[in-house]
C-alpha cells in the first residue's frame, strides 16, 4: 500500500478517500507523506481522505489567518497559529489537518511543542477551513474538541461553536464577540484582490481597533 501511496497523484481539488484503514495503517501512511507536502488528510474511524487543495484555497486560507493574526495582535493576546499541524487523538480514532488552527486560551500549555496529541494536549481554540471541495467533515473536529470552526465557501464565511458536543451556526464568534466576523472578513477578503494585501491590512487593522 505505501508504495502505491508514493505513486499516487491527487490533482488539485480532488480528493482521495480510502477505507478500512487502521490507525497503524494511517500513521504509516502519514510518515509516507511526510510534512513537506500540499496534500491534506482527514481520518475518522477507518476512512481516509486525502485531498490537494487549489491555488485560489491557499490564497484564502493565508489571508484569512492573517486577519486573526490582526485582530489577536490588537487585542493583545498570546496566540499560536499552528497552521495545517495535525490534530490526533488514537483513543476516538480521529484526526484532521485545518487550514489554520489557532491557539489562544490555551496557547500557554502548547508553547513550544513541536507535535501534539489530543490525548493529552488541548484542542485548538479556532480552527479553520476553507471548503472549496466537498472534503470537510464536521464531527472529527467536534470529537476532537475544537471549540470554534469557521468554514469559508468562497463567497461565505460560517462560524460554527461547540455546544454540548455539537457545532451550532453563529453569527457572531465567541473569540471575538464585539466584531463582525461573518460580515466583514469576506469584505476585506474581496478588498485585497483588487486593492492587494498589504493596503488592504492597514484598512483592516483601523477597522478592528474601532471596534474592539
Amino acid at each position: 500500500m505505501l508504495v502505491a501511496i508514493k505513486q499516487l497523484i491527487v490533482p488539485p481539488g480532488h480528493q482521495l478517500i480510502l477505507e478500512d484503514i487502521s490507525w497503524d495503517q494511517f500513521e504509516e501512511i502519514l510518515a509516507n507523506l511526510g510534512q513537506t507536502r500540499s496534500a491534506r488528510i482527514s481520518y475518522s474511524k477507518g476512512v481516509l481522505e486525502i485531498m490537494t487543495p487549489l491555488p485560489k484555497h491557499e490564497d484564502d486560507k493565508v489571508m484569512l489567518g492573517d486577519f486573526v493574526q490582526v485582530i489577536l495582535e490588537e487585542m493583545e493576546l498570546e496566540f499560536r497559529n499552528l497552521g495545517s499541524t495535525t490534530l490526533k487523538n488514537r483513543q476516538i480514532r480521529q484526526a484532521v489537518e485545518p487550514d489554520s488552527c489557532f491557539y489562544i486560551e490555551n496557547e500557554a500549555i502548547i508553547r513550544g511543542r513541536k507535535q501534539l496529541d489530543l490525548e493529552t494536549d488541548p484542542a485548538p481554540d479556532l480552527a479553520m477551513e476553507i471548503d472549496l471541495t466537498s472534503r470537510t467533515k464536521f464531527d472529527n473536529y467536534e470529537q476532537l474538541g475544537v471549540k470554534e470552526l469557521w468554514r469559508f465557501n468562497g463567497t461565505k464565511l460560517a462560524i460554527n461553536l461547540l455546544e454540548n458536543g455539537q457545532y451550532i451556526e453563529s453569527q457572531i464568534s465567541s473569540i471575538f464577540p464585539n466584531l463582525l466576523i461573518a460580515e466583514m472578513l469576506p469584505k476585506y477578503l474581496e478588498e485585497s484582490k483588487i486593492k492587494g494585501r498589504n493596503a488592504t491590512m492597514k484598512v483592516f487593522r483601523k477597522w478592528v481597533r474601532e471596534n474592539i
